[in-house]
């Protein structure tokens, strides 16, 4: 069986290795192009203004981009792509509307505002002035040097567009955010008005503990219609899901142990007995043909070996062996190759680059002149160092030129061509030569050395631990027995059945098509789960089963719920406001049970609880700690020694007695109240103004259609 998914969760086991991840498209541009002939790449609308393919693929790029650099998963990243979208839609619609225009002028003018650039030093001169010019050069060259590396600047720029246009919709539509005198004076009175009042509360949670109430679909459903605005909803499935992991049992991990035992003191059976990982001549050979991971021929911190053997190998002479020790679902044995000092070194260097090199646009020279020419300056530094400066001119890389030739600090692991790493590992401080790469020739100066940290040099013969066919064979059983139990049943007989079995469920209620990713799963196949849970032909009760490719666990999916776009299902959202719509109808009987109460020692008695005095106001509407505005409104609402109707507060039923009305005038004039309110509400205006834009916006998705069309088609 493929080992991928048992070692995809131990990095160190991935060490030397390089994946590549190719972006693929969101759907087959062939099968599209023969459902849809004239408009094949749209994707949606907002507003009217398309969506394309190439944009949504553009957007998903650069994020995937992000997460790799921050060492996240790139996969599941599609709805957010959309979404992205969707708003730099918006809000470039309203940077046309308010009569910018996104120019080569004002890109480049507004570059170093952006937070790609603004809080990084290296972009700025001295003096604080952005090198605008030199970034420019630098992306010239790297449309003449590198296309692909271009095309990635591409991409990134329209996300640094949209990012500026932001910039300028919010300036703008912020500056106009002020307070009226009349509003302010409004504000100031709540502020300083007060109320002292008696009352009691009847704690939702409290009567709940004695008297059960049933929250039912319709009461979910009549809360959802009351709110329709906080509960639109987007296509989504309401999953039951159940995992049956293909785990090793007791009798795969001795077979394991076993054989790297065999491995290590033994012989392998290629060599007859003979050869095993302690006698054999060639450790590197040897690990790529016995090991479930790659032999690593790099020196390694301490950090980037097994952790078992992290805190042993300092001491470690070369060639002592560890294990065979159990890591991480695997059994290995470890041997120290070799050990040296990781050099820092700090050099400088001219690149005279040649006609048809990589750094060689616009260059004349052949590579015969070149070399000569390179030769010529390396014997003119090498004699008198101080002199290098002197043909800085002639170097073909401006960017190093501009900071004297330097390249800063560098280590072995710094990503330079081979050549020019050797230089620099091989000659010793002072040292001046001329080192021939694919970019042309390099007068090198060696201006500083320093021992970095320790480095080893480590050979792991690795055995996953991995079920064994007839272990597979009884996961895949048990799987199929158990699709063929639940066959045709309820979703609450799935979900016993699971918990009869002690199978790991999960109910993920609100899955999306483009999700990426399922909750409480995450598995190579959930994209495939997704997209069988929104085949137009699926319905309610409909069950599959799933084998995870590399791993052979088996997920068996039951689909609950459908939820089209509108307003959402009652049961995907039970989670989310049962306890909201619970505490409304404890709060009915509450308010029936006290009825036309006298007093409101009357009412405490009645309910076990006590009464209690608070001073309150409007503006900021505390009682007793708890934020009540329905409770502070009612306290200016009812009538001086008046016994107030029973109040539906938040966290309770309240009942309250305006003893007193007083205010307090707190120090500060208007103007600097105004101003406090201006910012305050300026503070809040950016995500509020961004969900008006879309809760108001035509937005049209057709990515599930698509999706739907192009399966009809295959």
């Amino acid at each position: 069986m493929a080992i991928l998914g048992q070692i995809r969760s131990r990095p160190w086991l991935l060490m030397g290795v390089i994946a590549l991840a190719l972006l693929a498209f969101l759907v087959n541009p062939d099968s599209i192009d023969k459902v849809f002939g004239k408009n094949p790449d749209v994707l949606g609308k907002v507003n009217g203004e398309k969506i394309t393919r190439e944009e949504f693929n553009d957007q998903l790029f650069v994020l995937q981009q992000q997460a790799e650099q921050q060492g996240q998963p790139k996969n599941g990243l599609e709805e957010q792509a959309w979404q992205l979208l969707v708003q730099s839609k918006l809000i470039k619609q309203q940077f046309e509307k308010l009569g910018f225009e996104m120019t080569e002028d004002y890109f480049w003018n507004q570059l170093q505002y952006d937070q790609m650039f603004a809080q990084n030093k290296q972009f700025f001169d001295e003096k604080g002035n952005f090198k605008t010019q030199e970034l420019k050069k630098q992306i010239e060259d790297m449309k003449n040097m590198s296309p692909e590396g271009y095309n990635q600047w591409l991409k990134t720029r329209k996300s640094i567009e949209y990012r500026l246009m932001a910039r300028q919709v919010f300036a703008n539509v912020s500056a106009g955010i002020t307070t009226g005198k009349k509003e302010a004076e409004e504000l100031m009175k709540e502020r300083d008005q007060l109320a002292d009042i008696d009352f009691v509360k009847v704690d939702y949670a409290s009567y709940l503990q004695k008297t059960k109430i049933n929250v039912t679909t319709e009461d979910l459903a009549n809360y959802i219609k009351q709110h329709p605005v906080m509960f639109k909803a987007e296509p989504s499935r309401n999953l039951g899901v159940v995992f049956f992991p293909s785990q090793p049992s007791a009798a795969d991990d001795a077979a394991t142990q076993k054989e790297i035992t065999k491995l290590f003191a033994g012989g392998t059976d290629a060599s007859g007995g003979t050869e095993n990982f302690q006698n054999t001549k060639n450790d590197s050979m040897f690990v790529m043909a016995n090991s479930d991971a790659p032999f690593n021929d790099k020196y390694v911190s301490p950090n980037q070996l097994p952790p078992t053997i992290q805190g042993q190998i300092a001491t470690a002479a070369v060639g002592q062996t560890f294990g065979p020790y159990k890591e991480q679902g695997a059994y290995v044995v470890s041997k120290l190759l070799g050990k040296k000092t990781s050099d820092s070194t700090l050099s400088r260097h001219i690149l005279i680059a040649f006609k048809g090199s990589p750094a060689g646009q616009d260059v004349k020279r052949s590579k015969e002149e070149a070399k000569k020419l390179a030769d010529s300056i390396g014997a003119i530094v090498k004699a008198n160092p101080a002199k290098f400066t002197e043909f800085l001119k002639l170097s073909n890389d401006p960017s190093s030129a501009a900071q004297g030739g330097s390249l800063g600090w560098t280590t072995p692991e710094t990503p330079f061509v081979p050549e020019f790493l050797k230089y620099l590992a091989e000659n010793p401080k002072g040292a001046t030569g001329v080192v021939e790469t694919q970019f042309g020739y390099h007068i090198i100066n060696i201006e500083d050395k320093k021992a970095g940290a320790m480095g080893y040099k480590v050979a792991n013969l690795v055995k996953v631990i991995k079920p064994s066919d007839a272990t597979e064979a009884e996961t895949d059983k048990n799987a199929r027995r158990f699709i063929q139990q639940v066959q045709g049943k309820s979703f609450n007989d799935f979900v016993n059945i699971a918990k009869k079995g002690n199978y790991q469920f999960s109910n993920p209620k609100q899955a999306k098509r483009f999700d990426g990713q399922l909750q409480g799963l995450g598995t190579d196949k959930d994209a495939d789960i997704l997209a069988w849970a929104f085949d137009k032909k699926r319905e309610k009760g409909d069950t599959e089963f799933f084998t995870v490719d590399g791993t052979g666990d088996k997920i068996v999916v039951y689909l609950n719920g459908k939820q089209e776009k509108g307003l959402a299902d009652p049961e995907s959202v039970r989670d989310q406001i049962e306890v909201v719509v619970k505490n409304k109808l404890a709060a009915k009987q509450i308010a029936e049970k006290i009825g036309k109460a006298g007093n409101l020692d009357q009412i405490a008695k009645q309910f076990g609880t006590t009464k209690q005095s608070a001073q309150v106001n409007l503006l900021s509407p505390s009682v007793a700690g708890t934020m009540e505005p329905k409770v502070a409104g009612a306290a200016f609402g009812v009538a001086k020694g008046k016994i107030s109707n029973p109040i539906e507060g938040g966290t309770g039923v309240y009942v309250l007695i305006k003893k007193n009305e007083t205010v307090n005038k707190q120090p500060g004039d208007l103007k600097q109240f105004t101003e406090s309110v201006t910012q305050r509400n300026a503070g809040m205006f950016g995500q509020g103004w961004m969900k008006s834009l879309q809760d108001n916006a035509d937005i049209e998705d057709y990515r599930i259609e698509i999706w739907n069309k192009v399966g009809a088609q295959q």
